[in-house]
């Protein structure tokens, strides 16, 4: 399965918008702003934790993880049928 897959010239897209994110030692990386697709995005089924019980149940716990999410951007899964609403347009051509 591809990663990132170019965009055909006879295909229909929706433009996304690229953003440059410039990190604190110079480097460079393009994004695109889909924070539009958060007025179609359902809110999550459960209920945030209270935190004298997340306290608590964390003094009990065997193992603590910290995941890195500063970096991990587009490393989770995405649903083909979702690929299109994460795509990135810039002077190479658009990409999924």
């Amino acid at each position: 399965m591809d990663v990132i897959r170019k965009i055909g010239h006879n295909e229909i897209v929706e433009i996304t918008t690229p953003v440059l994110i410039t990190w604190h030692d110079g480097k460079s990386k393009l994004c695109g702003d889909i924070r539009a697709l958060n007025n179609y995005t359902k809110a999550d089924g459960y209920r945030i934790p209270r935190i004298p019980h997340a306290l608590d149940k964390l003094a009990k716990a065997k193992y603590i993880t910290k995941m890195d999410c500063m970096k991990g951007f587009h490393q989770n899964a995405v649903k083909p049928n979702s690929m299109k609403l994460l795509r990135i347009i810039c002077h190479m051509g658009i990409y999924e």
